[in-house]
């Protein structure tokens, strides 16, 4: 990167560092323990993303858990969905080249608007973005069709927030499936519609373009997610319209969710935590590879605010490539980095 453009961002901030080399210390320690970050209660922090910090005086009321309220409409889609990937796994080798490319370059671009987009930027504030980075993000974020951005960063906050308690839409506490997908397919607990609707969200309310999602949203996500990669193989060059429909549509889809419910998931359960040791998220290197960066997710919940999401910047980290490439057109500014962990 132009060494300028080092001196810019790492310039913004007294408390910062580059972007370039890790630390001295943390990971290559072998995960040794780190003191507590006083950044998850709110010290020292932008007063705007304080709202999406782990609160730690948070409990879960006692009592009964409420009763499970399935929703057999999302149960009966996501099953069909994952028979649909499951049957274009057998017709990937029938599929021509372009095809599984076009396949693979959907994933990647759908992937980026949940991280890059609804991640990194809408809910977290980790940059700021003009309005070309953020109209393609925006149409990226349709194509993963994972709820609209309003939606996803509400969710996203109550999670950071509320981490692994009932409040926390996919509370790893309730097991792997439940953190993963299951609690797509059943109601809300009255906790999280209680704490969501209380944070505040001014900040995307003022923004048009994420506000826009009434009107544009769901016919946007049927071009985008299914029609367009469905069309595109069949019609461009002669892919057969099954192959496209279950290998360009149907294979790549799921595998964009599961990446992602793999950060919920997995990255919660499945790793170590060399940054905070008392919340649950974890560094986990195969999520990072399926979810274009998201997997150190120990470091993302203890610095929520750095727009890598991973002191290794680059590294395993396609999403913070994405975001510092737009550097040199000047069409995004790093908000903050975060400072380094003590050792």
């Amino acid at each position: 990167m132009p060494a300028h453009i080092l001196q810019e961002i790492s310039g913004s901030y007294s408390a910062t560092t580059t972007i370039t080399a890790p630390p001295s210390g943390g990971q290559q320690n072998g995960g040794e323990k780190f003191e507590k970050n006083p950044h998850h209660w709110g010290a020292d922090v932008r007063p705007e993303i304080k709202d999406d910090l782990y609160d730690p005086t948070y409990q879960d009321e006692e009592g009964p858990p409420p009763k499970l309220e399935y929703v057999w409409r999302n149960i009966i889609l996501m099953a069909l969905l994952h028979v649909g990937a499951l049957y274009g796994i057998t017709l990937v080798p029938s599929c021509k080249v372009y095809t599984c490319l076009f396949a693979y370059l959907y994933y990647v671009i759908s992937a980026l608007g949940i991280t890059a987009g609804a991640h990194r930027l809408w809910s977290h504030r980790t940059y700021k973005a003009r309005l070309p980075l953020r109209l393609f993000l925006i149409i990226a974020n349709t194509m993963a069709f994972q709820n609209d951005v309003y939606e996803w960063a509400r969710d996203h906050r109550a999670h950071h927030k509320f981490s692994e308690t009932h409040a926390d839409p996919h509370n790893s506490r309730r097991g792997f499936f439940f953190s993963h997908v299951g609690w797509l397919l059943v109601r809300k607990h009255p906790a999280v519609k209680e704490k969501g609707g209380k944070l505040d969200m001014s900040d995307l309310k003022a923004e048009k373009l994420v506000m826009s999602r009434g009107v544009y949203y769901k016919p946007g996500l049927l071009l985008m997610c299914f029609i367009l990669p469905t069309l595109v193989p069949w019609y461009c060059w002669g892919e057969t319209f099954v192959n496209s429909l279950c290998v360009s549509t149907f294979l790549r889809y799921a595998v964009v969710l599961n990446a992602t419910w793999l950060v919920n998931s997995a990255a919660h359960l499945y790793g170590y935590r060399p940054y905070d040791k008392n919340i649950s998220s974890r560094e986990n290197i195969l999520v990072s590879m399926g979810a274009v960066g998201e997997g150190f997710h120990n470091y993302h919940h203890a610095f929520p605010y750095d727009y890598s999401a991973s002191e290794y910047r680059w590294h395993i980290n396609f999403t913070t490539f994405f975001i510092t490439a737009w550097l040199p057109w000047a069409w995004l500014t790093i908000g903050r980095e975060c400072p380094r962990p003590l050792s």
